[in-house]
């Protein structure tokens, strides 16, 4: 199974930028990182909708996809690692995560995610969400090999 982060916006050199590939060297799966930006100054909803065409046009057409959002599920990470290891399970070719930019993500592409997954009520930096994401795709993969890493 292959794993892609389709993000918006562009991650500079960092301590954001470093925690996220400390965890995605870790990661077993292949895994890519497309960053996506759209620099034309567009009115909140245009851009919006142009950010959600470039994230679809950054992934497979039949990844399953599992979009980042503040309205979407608050799983605990066993929750998370039971979903990616039934795909693995299924044999899915491709998992790909959304992360939108400043304004999150169209209902229309909401409702194209066979998942949308929220890391709780408060609003963290996109750079560190992909960070935090790397992590726990990390940890699924631990708990799903039945290594000690992830202690609840």
């Amino acid at each position: 199974m292959k794993l892609t982060i389709a993000a918006i916006g562009r991650a500079g050199r960092g301590p954001e930028r470093d925690l996220y590939e400390h965890y995605a060297g870790r990661i077993r799966w292949p895994l890519t990182l497309r960053e996506l930006e759209e620099k034309k100054k567009l009115p909140p909803a245009q851009l919006m909708e142009r950010e959600g065409e470039l994230l679809l046009a950054a992934i497979a057409d039949k990844a399953v996809i599992v979009a980042l959002d503040r309205r979407g599920k608050v799983l605990d990470s066993e929750a998370f690692a039971g979903r990616l290891g039934r795909w693995r399970d299924e044999s899915v070719a491709e998992v790909a995560f959304l992360i939108g930019g400043a304004d999150g993500h169209t209902e229309a592409l909401l409702k194209r995610a066979a998942l949308v997954v929220s890391f709780g009520a408060m609003t963290w930096p996109h750079q560190l969400a992909r960070a935090m994401l790397a992590e726990q795709i990390y940890r699924a993969q631990q708990l799903l090999a039945g290594h000690p890493y992830h202690r609840a």
